[in-house]
């Protein structure tokens, strides 16, 4: 899998999840919209940061553990700040 194809997933499942799992549902709709944007913001960071992490460890071949490998990270993150919007704009509202 690519780096962007991952990063693509990642923020589809992320939105889908805080979209549709019932305690994470409960928890994130009380947020105000704010706080809503950071959470997913942290939590697509932890997910590219962790992958970029991994590949650096040697448990992955995702990126390279360079400076160019932490410039595809940095796209990779914007990537998946994209897919996480628009699917969080398609899916319905409580």
């Amino acid at each position: 899998m690519t780096p962007e194809s991952l990063a693509l997933l990642s923020g589809v499942i992320l939105s889908l999840a805080f979209s549709y799992i019932p305690g994470l549902r409960t928890w994130y709709e009380v947020l105000d919209s704010d706080r809503k944007r950071l959470v997913m913001l942290a939590a697509l960071f932890v997910a590219v940061a962790g992958t970029f992490a991994l590949s650096c460890a040697g448990y992955g071949d995702q990126f390279a553990c360079t400076t160019a490998g932490a410039y595809d990270a940095i796209t990779v993150f914007v990537l998946a700040m994209v897919a996480n919007q628009a699917t969080y704009l398609v899916t319905p509202k409580g």
